[in-house]
């Protein structure tokens, strides 16, 4: 299934969006949307973690929707950023890999785009990340960005066009332009994308998509705010019951790949790691916590649509997988959902039904909830920037109790795992005689067509 990025793809896309019936001017909701990077499911105190101090997000979750089954369709930065700003899964979109796709992104039709057409007053903060290109795109009245992956401190941020090296953690800095664009006086409605490099490594990308540490690598490549370094000191983050399962039926992942170490001991993330990536979420939730109170003072927060989210999950050392994102396993595409819309989501509601990031596109211009659906595509591209997953491009279908992953560039590789006698995924049932792997592959087929 070749990526379709074509400019029929593209009229397509903004015909359909654009046919979305104008509301009138006093019923548009304002749209603040916030996306955190590599931010897991589990990782709030309103999603479950023990510890984590989210107070802000908590607070969205008891006004407004904690969605429970939220889910990237790919679960890597570049190809995720690009579905949840247009509505299309990769193949369609064109952005498939974390490689520099900066001048098909510059054509892309997002939706702050078709609603700055619809006389929305658009700002888009943060990371864009698709290649290493900064500069304004198309369809913003308002730009901040940075190059790649950006800076934790001190960064270069490109404002409206114009770089420049400013002193700040960069959290801070993002929000400070984003409050700065609420506070402004408009008659229009606002629309604010708010892309954190949170909770990322601290490091560089070139234009091939390669990678280099900025701070010396493992638990320093997190890098927290000043005031929270010593947060969460001595406490020990919860592990899940895959933490160092051993991957012995899966095939994939039991390559030999000259020049990489096996997974093992080895590969597992250590609890500084955790934690780093923890203090630096907390910066988000302060971050949070100012935009909604800016909201509140403005008089229009019950009048904001406010989302916020994260472009895919992370790996914590289950089936001793740590960085790779990229698979198909729950802890890569399950993301946190936190919706805050009174005229749509009641308050401490937990809806179960399944919603995807190619949904917010949908939702922010139709104020629609996709149909109700018992299955859904997922989809990975290799690239050459990841060795371990090199030639590990699949596509996969996960249902509310089964979930298949077919390798296209593997032979005898598939996995088939029951997700309500083995959520962790730890056994791959794809030879058992009596799992439905026809059914599956019939599933997966069809959703590949749609």
């Amino acid at each position: 299934m070749p990526p379709r990025n074509s400019d029929l793809t593209r009229r397509r896309l903004l015909s359909a969006f654009a046919a979305t019936p104008m509301l009138a001017a006093e019923r548009r909701p304002n749209i603040v949307f916030i996306l955190v990077d590599d931010l897991r499911w589990d990782e709030l105190h309103c999603t479950g973690h023990p510890f984590a101090q989210s107070p802000h997000t908590d607070r969205l979750a008891r006004e407004g929707a904690n969605l429970r089954n939220a889910f990237a369709v790919t679960p890597l930065c570049s190809p995720s950023r690009a579905s949840f700003l247009t509505g299309q899964y990769p193949h369609r979109h064109g952005i498939i890999d974390n490689t520099d796709r900066s001048r098909a992104s510059h054509a892309l039709v997002t939706w702050p785009r078709l609603l700055h057409d619809q006389g929305y007053e658009t700002c888009f903060i943060g990371k864009w990340h698709m290649g290493v290109d900064d500069s304004p795109r198309p369809g913003f009245d308002r730009w901040v960005s940075f190059q790649g992956q950006g800076e934790c401190v001190d960064p270069v941020l490109n404002v409206d066009g114009a770089s420049s090296r400013v002193k700040g953690y960069i959290t801070d800095l993002l929000t400070g332009h984003a409050v700065a664009f609420l506070k402004e006086r408009r008659s229009k409605p606002f629309c604010l994308y708010l892309a954190h490099k949170a909770i990322h490594p601290n490091i560089t990308q070139f234009a091939d998509g390669s990678v280099r540490s900025l701070s010396g690598g493992g638990a320093g490549d997190f890098v927290p705010a000043e005031r929270h370094r010593t947060l969460y000191a001595g406490m020990t983050p919860p592990r899940r019951s895959n933490y160092a399962h051993p991957p012995v039926d899966k095939p994939a992942l039991r390559q030999n790949i000259p020049g990489i170490e096996p997974l093992g001991p080895k590969t597992l993330i250590d609890d500084e790691v955790i934690l780093n990536r923890l203090r630096m979420a907390k910066a988000v939730d302060e971050s949070l916590g100012r935009i909604v109170e800016t909201l509140e003072r403005k008089g229009v927060l019950d009048n904001t649509l406010v989302i916020v989210t994260s472009d895919h999950g992370y790996f914590y050392g289950e089936h001793y997988l740590a960085h790779e994102r990229r698979l198909a396993y729950e802890e890569t595409i399950r993301i946190p959902m936190l919706i805050r819309y009174p005229p749509m989501f009641k308050a401490g509601s937990r809806p179960e039904e399944f919603f995807l990031s190619v949904d917010v596109a949908r939702l922010c211009l139709r104020r629609e909830l996709p149909p109700a659906r018992e299955e859904f595509l997922i989809e990975y591209f290799s690239d050459k920037v990841f060795p371990r997953i090199r030639n590990m491009g699949y596509h996969a279908v996960r249902t509310r109790t089964w979930k298949y992953i077919q390798y296209r560039d593997l032979t005898g590789a598939d996995e088939l795992y029951d997700l309500v006698e083995d959520p962790y995924e730890m056994k791959n049932v794809i030879n058992d005689a009596h799992a439905p792997r026809a059914e599956m592959q019939a599933r997966l087929a069809k959703l590949k067509e749609a």
